[in-house]
């Protein structure tokens, strides 16, 4: 998904703080230009909770489209070294993206577009002027970036462990290509986000994901196996994955260009620097240094994952899908939906609508995703050996993926609620705060991993990889909301903490229901049998149990969702 959406994106909630609702006092300086008197009101924004309900079937659908194409993965080609050779070249493209501009136009080209839709001509001078300066710095990123692919495959790979770093560079060759595209769709995305268009960028990745489980499938008909050890681009398998993953890439970034030129937009190149691209480029500088600091943090975290026991970094890039699964469904819609709104709250200095839309999200994000969180700790080893034993999969790596689920699962929220305060900053104009937070976490994150391959066993040093990831998050969450605190002062957090309480409470009564369930399960059936059936009978209890004593208590944030299936319901 984009940015937001992120990831984005998407990504979309915290809040917590302590028995005040301020301990801090606001700092009284304003957010931005208020309103002018006499100006003419904006526009009415769409409901929110329509808008990323909509967009949460979408996301939902490119998540299990997207897993799916991950357990093909694994059925082809095995969970070995040539998966992992695939995973970490695969993620060469996003990692150089973000250092180019993802982390740019995932964060402020929102807000900025928005603000310019205030100019006389709708903010397309703007717009067509940031294209330009965007498209030409990718094309230049990627032509540099394919030819020093050797060198990040040195990077990223721990010569000491068991990867092939000469399957890797093959990989890299074939799938750098995609930073370009990975540029298009996510400056499309923005553009069509600001006019509050949000139905194509949430469908365009699910056509990504089926051309890649189209290609897969080819690769797994295909006889024979990836060579490891005498590595050629030529090999088919390598050479048909690669082209074919890039491809799904590129069709994703092609989807989004008929709703752009129906929503009225039209492009033409347009160069020079004025005064918002020196503002863009000001904050752009900052972000720029937070992606970087992440990436710090993310190349000791691979070559960590390389240093251990073969399938390490495959067992880490599953379960970490398997853990954005949930944020990605829930956490991206509200994020994509809700970015336009803060940022024409900060805009027109409206503090009080501001915090309005971070409090409301905060809360629907502890409804929906601690449940869920609480259930996959409990299911986590079951998950993993029923999904990842088919084909070349195997019960050891698949039980320890799913144990790394489990561990790391407690993170859903604060990894949600660090989403949300980073766009909640990126509204306010203020790039700086994220990168600052992200230098702490950083360094919270480093000497931790480190001490993985001392303390763990090479086959458990992915489990603690995951581990320290989720402590990191924690981290950053209280960061974040410590750090709005100065900047907003009141956030309405007794309501967020009230929320969170019942929530607790609920899902430690479906965690108990899910495990008492489990128990009934007897070992005959063999591991991947028994494995569904707790997952199934597991996973029902638990969510069931968790949501039937959040709406027996009338947590109002629940009504969203609980209405939207109801109409649901009554449709079918």
């Amino acid at each position: 998904m984009n940015s937001r959406w992120p990831v984005a994106d998407p990504d979309v909630m915290r809040p917590y703080d302590a028995l005040a609702t301020q301990v801090m006092p606001a700092l009284k300086t304003p957010l931005v230009k208020p309103t002018e008197p006499g100006a003419e009101a904006p526009a009415k924004a769409p409901s929110l909770a329509k808008a990323s309900s909509r967009m949460a079937i979408a996301s939902l659908i490119s998540r299990i489209t997207g897993f799916l194409w991950k357990l093909l993965l694994v059925a082809a080609i095995g969970q070995g070294v040539a998966n992992d050779s695939f995973n970490v070249a695969n993620t060469m493209p996003n990692i150089i993206f973000e250092l180019l501009m993802g982390g740019v136009l995932a964060s402020v080209v929102v807000p900025l577009l928005v603000r310019s839709q205030d100019e006389p001509d709708g903010g397309a001078a703007y717009t067509q002027r940031l294209i330009t300066v965007a498209f030409s710095l990718l094309l230049v990123g990627t032509a540099v970036a394919v030819l020093a692919a050797p060198a990040f495959t040195s990077l990223y790979v721990d010569g000491s462990g068991k990867a092939s770093s000469a399957l890797t560079t093959a990989f890299a060759y074939l799938l750098l290509p995609e930073i370009f595209f990975y540029g298009v769709f996510a400056l499309l995305s923005a553009v069509l986000n600001a006019k509050q268009i949000f139905g194509p960028t949430a469908w365009a990745p699910v056509i990504n994901n089926l051309v890649v489980i189209f290609t897969i499938l080819v690769v797994w008909i295909m006889p024979g196996d990836i060579d490891t050890v005498n590595v050629s681009i030529t090999d088919p398998k390598v050479l048909t994955l690669g082209i074919g993953v890039t491809g799904g890439i590129v069709a994703q970034a092609i989807l989004l260009v008929p709703p752009l030129l129906r929503s009225g937009f039209r492009f033409k190149w347009r160069w020079g620097i004025d005064k918002q691209m020196k503002e863009f480029g000001g904050l752009a500088l900052w972000i720029l240094g937070y992606v970087a600091v992440s990436q710090v943090g993310y190349t000791i975290n691979t070559r960590v994952l390389t240093s251990g026991s073969p399938g390490g970094v495959t067992a880490y890039s599953n379960a970490w899908l398997l853990f954005q699964l949930p944020y990605g469904v829930i956490g991206v819609s509200l994020l994509t939906a809700i970015m336009p709104r803060m940022s024409r709250a900060a805009a027109d200095g409206d503090h009080k609508k501001l915090i309005g839309d971070l409090s409301y999200a905060s809360r629907m994000s502890t409804v929906m995703l601690v449940p869920i969180s609480a259930v996959m700790t409990v299911v986590g080893g079951s998950i993993g050996i029923a999904l990842f034993t088919f084909g070349k999969g195997t019960i050891d790596t698949a039980e320890r993926l799913g144990e790394a689920l489990a561990i790391s699962a407690f993170a859903l929220l604060p990894y949600a609620l660090v989403m949300l305060q980073m766009r909640v900053f990126y509204a306010m104009k203020d790039a700086r705060t994220p990168t600052l937070i992200m230098i702490v976490m950083t360094l919270v994150k480093v000497p931790l991993l480190y001490l993985c391959p001392v303390l763990l066993s090479p086959d458990n040093v992915v489990l603690g990889v995951m581990m320290v990831n989720a402590l990191t998050f924690v981290v950053g969450a209280i960061l974040g909301q410590v750090w709005l605190w100065v900047t907003l002062g009141n956030l309405r957090s007794k309501r967020v903490i009230g929320v969170i309480l019942f929530t607790v409470v609920a899902s430690g009564l479906g965690v108990g229901a899910a495990w008492v369930a489990g128990q009934v399960v007897p070992d005959s059936f063999g591991p991947t049998l028994q494995a569904w059936i707790k997952l199934f009978l597991q996973g029902i209890v638990g969510i069931v149990v968790s949501f039937g004593v959040l709406m027996a208590l009338k947590v109002e944030e629940l009504k969203p969702a609980t209405s939207r299936f109801t109409r649901l319901i009554k449709r079918g």
